[in-house]
């Protein structure tokens, strides 16, 4: 296939696109704040008609000859419930994977052994933004919204659908909550959770990957022209790790984004295990995703940093102007409300700083927060089964002081990402699923390799020991 191939990705907070050459190479990007909405407390939604909006006037922007595109590939944030009616159209605002409404039926679950009855059927865990307990919880409060819709999709899911009229999910969306170990929908996945009723909502999986073309209505929408072939991609974590080159079980993926999305590439589905975490199909026989999404992330270090009273723009110069260990400041970052989801289940999780006294600066605390962070990624990971590569991506590794804390912490080089991962990611999945053998090498390339320093990796073996005595004495006196 000849041409240029766009690449959606539609984040949480950033709808992003990129234009590439038959090689991998960038030769457009764009992207657009996508604003989230709170209009009751705990309540996280989003206005599905400006997403659309979006990806049209981003298309207009990187591509100045739209009929040049050879494919559009689509990927985006998993979780949450798009419903939406038979052409794609929202029924209802998006509830996003942030929201919280449904903690009280989580719970409720958890308490019944309904949750670990699910993760012995697939290996996944829930949390509010899922959309079982979503949909549980529309079925209650909001029946007639899912009486009016023809689908609880996924963000990628309703673009595509818009673009092609076609109704489908591939399969790592269909695998939380629903997912059964072959890509499809597990039936006792619907009734542990109630709702087997509803279970016309889900749209149905094709592996490797749902594929059509522009209809009319879709050209209209999102300026590519009517014929333009179109692929649905895995959602972004999947999406990521194809982007990042993630191509041998026991190679892994961690993202430092708002979470630590730690990945590795299994040939087994867990589920006898304590319940944490998810398997992600991949649309491959034998392949799977063992996620570890922790809640911990850039969120715990943009907290802080305001908080402080400082900015980005200071971290490098903190971080190369502190020691590892921060001068005795050690921390847990379990600042996200919800608690933490991985490497183990815990609502109640919450954050503490220790070692402070009088002599304890600024720098100080941001620098233990960084290591801390590295620590929850490496228990992640490990908890995933790493033993291979280890790519890295996401916001975080602007910062080379903070990927050199990560990489003596995990003592492995870690290998950087090339820009735009995510839309990479779809790209090469829906060539691979049109039949088309792009250079997968080339695509994947790392743009750098950050190896550890010895001495700190010494140094951070001793401090990680600490940090997991920490937290088993700390989940005492979280909050019941």
């Amino acid at each position: 296939m000849t041409g240029r191939y766009l690449g959606i990705d539609l984040g949480t907070s950033v709808a992003k696109l990129a234009l590439f050459t038959e090689r991998g190479e960038v030769v457009a990007t764009a992207a657009r704040t996508l604003p989230l909405r709170h209009p009751a407390p705990g309540h996280v939604e989003q206005d599905a008609r400006l997403v659309v909006e979006a990806v049209r006037d981003l298309t207009y922007e990187v591509c100045a000859k739209p009929g040049d595109v050879a494919l559009a590939a689509v990927t985006g944030q998993g979780d949450g419930c798009w419903l939406t009616d038979p052409y794609g159209h929202p029924v209802r605002p998006a509830i996003s994977w942030l929201d919280a409404r449904a903690a009280g039926i989580l719970a409720d679950w958890d308490r019944a052994g309904i949750a670990e009855a699910l993760f012995r059927v697939n290996g996944n865990t829930l949390f509010p933004g899922a959309q079982a307990p979503l949909l549980y919880w529309l079925d209650e409060h909001e029946p007639h919204s899912l009486d009016r819709a023809a689908t609880a999709a996924y963000c990628k899911d309703m673009v595509f659908q818009r673009l092609t009229g076609v109704r489908a999910t591939d399969a790592s969306d269909a695998s939380l909550p629903f997912g059964d170990h072959a890509g499809g929908y597990a039936a006792d996945a619907l009734d542990l959770c109630g709702l087997a009723h509803r279970a016309d909502l889900l749209a149905p999986v094709v592996t490797p990957l749902p594929l059509g073309t522009v209809h009319g209505p879709g050209a209209t929408d999102l300026g590519l022209p009517v014929g333009t072939p179109v692929a649905d991609g895995p959602f972004d974590l999947p999406a990521c790790a194809i982007g990042g080159g993630v191509r041998e079980p026991g190679d892994g993926l961690l993202t430092l984004g708002t979470t630590l999305a730690c990945q590795v590439l299994v040939d087994t589905v867990d589920t006898a295990s304590t319940p944490a975490g998810m398997h992600l199909a991949t649309g491959t026989p034998g392949r799977w995703l063992r996620a570890m999404p922790a809640m911990v992330g850039t969120a715990s270090l943009d907290w802080t940093l305001s908080l402080l009273g400082l900015t980005h723009t200071d971290l490098d110069r903190v971080l190369r102007a502190t020691a590892p260990g921060a001068n005795g400041v050690e921390v847990l970052p379990y600042l996200a409300p919800s608690g933490e989801r991985a490497p183990f289940v815990d609502p109640a999780a919450r954050g503490q700083f220790t070692g402070i006294s009088l002599t304890t600066t600024r720098e100080d605390l941001v620098r233990a927060l960084c290591e801390s962070l590295a620590f929850a990624a490496r228990q992640c990971l490990e908890s995933a089964g790493l033993s291979g590569r280890l790519v890295v991506c996401g916001g975080g590794t602007r910062s080379l002081p903070w990927l050199e804390i990560f990489a003596a912490v995990l003592a492995r080089p870690l290998e950087l990402a090339a820009s735009e991962v995510g839309a990479r990611g779809a790209v090469l999945s829906g060539l691979a699923a049109g039949g088309h053998t792009p250079d997968v090498a080339a695509w994947t390339a790392p743009a750098r390799v950050v190896d550890p320093d010895p001495a700190d990796a010494r140094h951070y073996e001793h401090a990680y020991q600490r940090y997991l005595a920490h937290q088993s004495a700390a989940r005492n006196l979280w909050p019941r």
